[in-house]
């Protein structure tokens, strides 16, 4: 937000929370009415959008066999269909030039519950809203990070030694956004060595799902 706010932009943004954009509308982008009345609000303001990031997003950590059917439902609705209506309130306001960015992630290429599920359709929707908003001249970027160390989703304890590796700061994934957007790369993953785990799950998934079957008979077994 500060990095598109220190290139000129008003920002305008949608949360729950109060938040340090220039003009704040309070919503949920899991209620559909809710996108639609604010999108409708801030369409009257500001006819034409030039950039939308759709960067709503909660966390869902365990497996189907593990979690309450709430929590998936919540988090099918927040991190899918959050893109999906938000994109489609604002669609009025997006017009030649205009861009799209959503933020998916990793967890969308790979297996691993309903997090995961509800990346791997956001992922879908990002890639086929690409094409459609491709005759408009509206060009949509995917920016699918790895594990960022944030507020909502602590990741460094989790990692221990490992986490200077594996967990990225969210500096990096705004400059790669920001370079993705000023480059006109459709989709991109930050950081970048993150690469092979969605090109292993894509051309061997036989694999990737028995090792991860065999990963977690050792759990239940170490419990």
């Amino acid at each position: 937000m500060r990095a598109l706010q220190a290139r000129g932009s008003l920002v305008v943004g949608l949360s729950r929370r109060p938040s340090r954009a220039d003009e704040h509308e309070e919503c949920d982008v899991a209620d559909r009415a809710a996108v639609d009345a604010v999108a409708a609000r801030v369409l009257q303001r500001h006819p034409r959008i030039d950039l939308l990031v759709n960067n709503a997003g909660v966390g869902a950590r365990g497996n189907y066999l593990d979690v309450e059917p709430e929590v998936i439902e919540r988090v099918m609705r927040v991190n899918y269909l959050g893109s999906v209506w938000t994109t489609l309130a604002f669609l009025p306001g997006l017009d030649r030039g205009s861009r799209l960015v959503n933020l998916v992630s990793v967890a969308g290429t790979v297996a691993g519950g309903p997090y995961s599920a509800s990346k791997h359709a956001q992922l879908a929707f990002s890639r086929s809203i690409t094409v459609e908003l491709a005759r408009r001249g509206v060009f949509v970027h995917t920016v699918n990070p790895g594990f960022v160390e944030t507020e909502g989703f602590p990741q460094r304890d989790r990692f221990g030694p490992l986490s200077s590796r594996l967990v990225a700061e969210p500096q990096l994934v705004v400059e790669r956004l920001l370079d993705a957007v000023d480059k006109n790369r459709r989709e991109i993953v930050v950081p970048r060595w993150y690469r092979p785990a969605a090109w292993i799950q894509a051309l061997a998934p036989g694999i990737v799902a028995t090792a991860r079957a065999r990963t977690s008979r050792r759990r239940l077994r170490s419990r």
